[in-house]
């Protein structure tokens, strides 16, 4: 049986001071509510070893947002899977459409950092998702089968039974659209799909696929009731640790 996972995306929000001050009053609000998900929070780098102290004894995991692909080396402003293992991380986002958008990030360099993650013992949340553009088109499935290949390339069928994927629609995120939860299922049952065909039935039923896109206390509960929806990737609605916890199922 798959465990959901509930992950909060900070992005680029809260000072550690800030950090500490969620961490302290979610642990209160699970202490009293307690909910039967598994539960992260991916934080900017500054913020990791102090949340990392303050979820100490609790159920919630640790994550980053990002990381490089190699061990080391002349990369200024770049943070290494050893770093985040160091610290206690569990998870790390990868590949997220602002990474992509933003930052240049490619299929190529995605898979790379897969590979690197699995390799200091952090699960990838490893992201997909298509542009408005390209759905209207209807060339979502052909952008998705796309970058579930190419991210996933050579990590074998151990690591990919173990993974986190996170569809995440692009025209969804931070938009205050939503794909409906009709729309999120099917792509997850594809994206199930496609890891079966690369992986074999084995580890496309112990992979995690998570939908990600607006997700609000208002919608949590319909989106994790479909039967290929694994979690969520929660971006602004895990900034506050009331509707975290109800998007979480507390």
């Amino acid at each position: 049986m798959r465990i959901k996972l509930i992950a909060g995306n900070w992005k680029m929000y809260k000072t550690t001071a800030q950090a500490v001050a969620f961490a302290r009053g979610f642990k209160a609000l699970c202490a009293a509510g307690g909910t039967k998900n598994e539960i992260a929070v991916c934080a900017p780098f500054t913020q990791l070893a102090a949340l990392k102290a303050e979820f100490g004894g609790s159920a919630v995991r640790l994550g980053a947002q990002n990381m490089h692909f190699e061990e080391e080396g002349a990369y200024t402003g770049e943070i290494s899977a050893e770093m985040l293992a160091e610290i206690g991380v569990d998870y790390c986002v990868i590949g997220h459409s602002e990474r992509r958008l933003y930052f240049a990030e490619t299929d190529e360099t995605v898979n790379k950092k897969l590979h690197t993650a699995f390799k200091h013992g952090i699960t990838p949340i490893f992201c997909v998702g298509e542009a408005l553009e390209q759905r209207d088109a209807g060339e979502e499935f052909h952008v998705v089968r796309k970058q579930v290949a190419a991210g996933l390339a050579g990590i074998g069928a151990k690591n990919a039974a173990s993974i986190v994927i996170a569809y995440e629609p692009v025209w969804a995120i931070g938009t205050g659209r939503t794909a409906t939860s009709g729309q999120a299922e099917e792509m997850c049952a594809f994206i199930r799909g496609e890891v079966g065909k690369l992986f074999g039935g084995e580890a496309a039923g112990k992979a995690r696929i998570q939908y990600g896109g607006s997700v609000k206390p208002e919608n949590a509960a319909e989106i994790l009731g479909m039967p290929n929806i694994d979690g969520a990737l929660v971006g602004g609605a895990s900034l506050l640790p009331d509707k975290f916890l109800a998007i979480c199922g507390g």
